[in-house]
Formats: C-alpha cells, structure tokens, sequence
C-alpha cells in the first residue's frame, strides 16, 4: 500500500445524480475532528447541489466501517471546551444528514462502533454485510452514547438502545441490526451489497426528486430541535471525558495498545 493509500481523507465525486462521500482514516475508519468537520461538511456541500438527488455514505477498505471516535484525539482533551468542540463534530454529521435535504444511504461492510453506529443511524436507509457487527462502546470509556444516541433511538426505540447503552461489550450481530432497524437489508458479500446498492440507486434515479426530498422532510420530522438537543449531549461527553474514570480507562487501553 502507498503512503498516499494510508493517509486519512474525505472525498465526493457525483455519478449520475448520486453524490458519493466516502471517509478513510488508517486506524479502523476512526472518526478525528478534522475527518468529522471535512464529512459535515461535504453532505451540506452535496445537498445544495442542483444535481444531486442522492447521497451514498460509505468508508474505505474492505473491513471495518468506522470505529467510532479517534481514540488518541480523546486522550488529548484537557478541558470541557475542547471536549465539547470534539463531540461537536458528531452532532454536525448527524445535523448535516438531517438537514441536507437529500437521502442518505449507507454502505456498511464491516463492523461499526460508537459514532459509526450514530453514522448508520442517522443515514435513511443502510444496506451491510454479514460482517457488520456493531455495538455502542462508549460506555466502557466513561462516557455514553450521548450525542448519537437521538438518531440511535430514533431508529431502534427507546428500550433497544437503552439496551445497547448498558452493554458496551455486546456486539448486536448484523441480522440483528437490522430486526431493531439500523439495517435495511444485509448481504453475504461486499460484492452484494454493492450490487443491491447499484440497483437501489438505479430505482431511485427514476422517482420524482422534490418527491424525495418532501419524504426526507418527513423522515425527519420531529427532529428540528436537534440542533440544540446535540450540543447539549456534547457539553455532557466533553465533561465526562475528563473524569478520573475516563482518564484511568483511556490510559489502560492506550498501555495495552502499545504492548500489543
């Protein structure tokens, strides 16, 4: 692999009316601040374009979707506004998808933690793999899945993720996932899945656009005061992050990573 293949990114092509984001980071997919904004960002780009009707959300590489927030970048917070500014970066992506104004699709295929978990679902409909295991871990750090867990529950009802919440060790297998809603449809491949996906998108194409959009608005509906709600989550992350727990679990993984 070239140096270039390993470095992080965030890039956006439009095909056929589909706008394609897709993310990369060399550590599992992991989510820094500046992956967060760059991803923000180039969904609100994609939904004021005139000539996109869809939006595909997908990662790199072949394995892992996303493992949620940057571990390192984490560690590095010192105080509450920072930590704020971090988990901030979550509440703009699921903002972003919210009020875009276009369908979001998303392409899992592979396992998903915390924040990716809060990608799937916030996107409008998300096709896997049986390889996409997810789990909110958030827990395990001294936090909790406070900013993603609106879209979350929104998805999976109250009960489930409250489930999910207390067991930040418990992988929900991709079936599973998509019983309590997080997927749409799951397949034996990525070659699959991307053929489900190409045939999806090719249906979509042919429907009405401001028809799409009008059912993105009701979708979403309910959700308008997400804005607020998210920023407070990230207030409560940003502090939890600095706890004495959080600081203790952080250090013993971050040991354990170098020992390995």
């Amino acid at each position: 692999m070239s140096q270039a293949a390993k470095e992080a990114y965030v890039k956006m092509r439009i095909d056929q009316s589909v706008a394609i984001i897709e993310f990369y980071h060399p550590s599992h997919n992991s989510l820094p601040g500046d992956i967060l904004a760059k991803l923000a960002d180039s969904i609100s780009e994609a939904g004021r374009m005139e000539e996109v009707s869809v939006i595909l959300l997908r990662s790199g590489g072949d394995r892992t979707f996303c493992a949620g927030a940057s571990f390192d970048e984490m560690i590095s917070i010192e105080d509450g506004v920072m930590g704020k500014r971090f988990f901030m970066g979550f509440a703009n992506v699921i903002n972003s998808i919210r009020s875009c104004g276009k369908l979001v699709i998303g392409r899992v295929q592979g396992k998903a933690v915390g924040g990716g978990v809060g990608l799937i679902a916030a996107a409008d409909f998300c096709f896997a793999t049986k390889y996409s295991a997810l789990r909110l871990s958030e827990l395990a750090v001294g936090i909790g899945p406070f900013v993603i867990g609106p879209a979350v529950s929104r998805k999976t009802g109250l009960a489930v993720f409250s489930k999910m919440s207390l067991t930040p060790n418990h992988w929900e297998d991709p079936q599973r996932a998509k019983e309590i809603g997080l997927y749409s449809s799951v397949h034996e491949s990525a070659e699959e899945m991307d053929a489900a996906i190409t045939t999806f998108l090719d249906e979509l194409r042919a429907y009405n656009p401001e028809a799409l959009n009008e059912l993105k608005r009701v979708f979403w509906e309910g959700t308008e005061n997400w804005g607020e709600l998210l920023e407070t989550r990230a207030t409560i992350s940003g502090q939890l992050i600095l706890s004495d727990f959080s600081k203790r679990m952080m250090s013993e993984f971050k040991a354990a990573r170098k020992n390995n």
